[in-house]
């Protein structure tokens, strides 16, 4: 059969098109794990966002698809309906299947009886029910007996069991297939970049988090061999950088540097790597960590900061994992201290902050963005989200906080919910007005590590970091606020845009009989 696996063109605010395109490892996965006699083609949108419609076209006249797959987070799922619908429109009887984050745990909005509904919802980790349904398909078999998955019977949704999470380890997941790519353009400000990953899980509960509700407390890992191949096979596949996406690989600190060790030991530290971490764990082992860090080829990590006032972090449940300690005793916030060992050894720290909490003042919120100026290289600072199935969403809606329920806008720099001091229009302007200055400030260092990217491409970069501000804005002619707006304008044309030509989902009530059933 012919599959065509997608992902969507819809992007992070903090993730400018023109300078950071990532691929989307889970589609590649998919692909490594289904039976090789399929033909299968992986398509990241976010490689065509200003050509939807004509790649769609392309692709499905091309491949004339059997199952399309749909890789899909909550901010995505206007956008997928709406290319589910299109893709229905040209192949009447494809069947349609959906997983990632928001079908995991909303699958009743993909449950409905319309142009942009599903058939099949895969739930939780995706390769191993995907691979049982192509062949349940293939073979004319019931799905009763596939768990993790939810399916269409009629005017029904069916929900099976749920699948155990796959403990990696001496399992049965093969490695991604990379060639299955379709599309051509991954980058990290200018460096090739791909995603590779050596475990999956985290045993934190965070309030913020998804990988929780979708996968419970656990953390499981691949042996390094698997991992050094993958990365070999990345690099083949013409990466000079690897964003390594584990969920919280700095929860087992002597596995990641035992794994420092392996890439250095199979020379594999030319390659510029960018991770994920604790500030803890930097923090309490940076003195002998963060050095080898640096030899094994990390240049960019993501610090889990979230928060620097106490009280915010208890509400976001990251308290235990931003402290730091010495002798066995609480000395403070990790932050600092773990970029100072970070910025110590030559990298750079893209610093994530949640601001808009439900008790934040105007000080609090300034408090972390002044920490953000002062010590971040690149501000990837966010606004709580009321995404499904987090601890969270149900505080804000017990608090009655929530004012916008447009998902479209659940990109983590839209203010979706208000503090119980601040609006949330008050709060997206104060994370908008510095976040574009600091993010300025990391230009000298793009351009001393690619110049060439930077030259061809500044112009572009700031544009969408400015846009909205004028020249009058700039010198003060302007009242900041109007410029606000205008980015608020734009930003809203720019997901109408993504699928223009595709056709519009209309609101509609669910099917009397579109209901889940277990």
């Amino acid at each position: 059969m012919n599959l065509l696996l997608l992902s969507m063109p819809d992007s992070f605010e903090h993730m400018p098109w023109v300078g950071i395109r990532m691929p989307n490892g889970a589609l590649t996965s998919l692909a490594g794990n289904v039976d090789p006699h399929h033909h299968v083609a992986v398509a990241d949108l976010i490689l065509a966002r200003d050509r939807v419609r004509q790649t769609l076209d392309r692709l499905i006249g091309q491949l004339q698809p059997d199952i399309v797959g749909f890789s899909i987070m909550t901010f995505q799922r206007r956008t997928a309906k709406r290319i589910i619908a299109f893709i229905r429109s040209r192949l009447p009887d494809v069947r349609i299947v959906v997983g990632g984050y928001d079908p995991s745990l909303a699958p009743e909005a993909y449950a409905e009886a319309s142009p942009g509904g599903a058939d099949f919802i895969v739930c939780g980790e995706g390769e191993a029910t995907f691979r049982d349904l192509v062949r349940a398909i293939e073979s004319g078999r019931g799905h009763e007996g596939i768990p993790g998955l939810t399916y269409r019977e009629g005017g029904i949704f069916r929900r099976n069991p749920d699948r155990p999470v796959n403990r990696l380890r001496g399992g049965d997941l093969r490695p991604p297939r990379r060639d299955a790519r379709v599309l051509r353009g991954y980058t990290l400000l200018g460096w090739p970049v791909d995603v590779v990953e050596t475990s999956r899980g985290c045993t934190f509960d965070c309030s913020f988090c998804s990988i929780i509700a979708m996968r419970g407390r656990n953390f499981h890992t691949y042996d390094f061999e698997r991992v050094l191949d993958d990365i070999r096979d990345a690099r083949e596949h013409g990466a000079r950088a690897v964003f390594i996406v584990d969920d919280n690989i700095t929860l087992d600190v002597r596995r990641f540097e035992a794994f420092c060790h392996a890439i250095i030991d199979a020379k594999l530290n030319k390659i510029r790597y960018l991770v994920q971490a604790m500030t803890s764990s930097i923090a309490n082992h940076g003195e002998t960590l963060a050095p080898l860090m640096r030899r094994a080829g990390f240049r960019y990590v993501f610090l889990g900061i979230e928060n620097i006032l106490e009280e915010d972090l208890r509400f976001l449940r990251a308290s235990s994992k931003n402290r730091e300690t010495k002798n066995g005793r609480f000395v403070g916030n990790a932050a600092a201290t773990a970029i100072d060992y970070l910025h110590r050894n030559k990298m750079y720290v893209v610093g994530g902050l949640i601001v808009g909490n439900p008790d934040d003042t105007a000080d609090s919120i300034e408090a972390n963005l002044e920490f953000a100026r002062r010590y971040v290289d690149w501000p990837y600072i966010q606004h709580p989200t009321p995404y499904p199935g987090t601890p969270m969403t149900e505080e804000f809606r017990q608090r009655d906080l929530i004012i916008n329920e447009r998902l479209e806008e659940y990109d983590g720099t839209t203010a979706v919910v208000r503090s119980e001091h601040l609006s949330a229009e008050e709060i997206e302007f104060m994370r908008w007005r510095a976040e574009r200055w600091m993010k300025v400030h990391h230009m000298p260092a793009v351009l001393r590590q690619s110049p060439l990217f930077l030259l061809r491409h500044w112009r572009g970069m700031l544009t969408h970091t400015y846009r909205g501000s004028t020249l009058r804005t700039m010198v003060g002619l302007e009242d900041e606020r109007a410029a606000f707006e205008r980015y608020r304008s734009i930003r809203r044309a720019e997901r109408d845009e993504l699928v223009e030509g595709c056709p519009s989902i209309a609101p509609a009530e669910p099917h009397p009989a579109a209901a889940l059933s277990t």
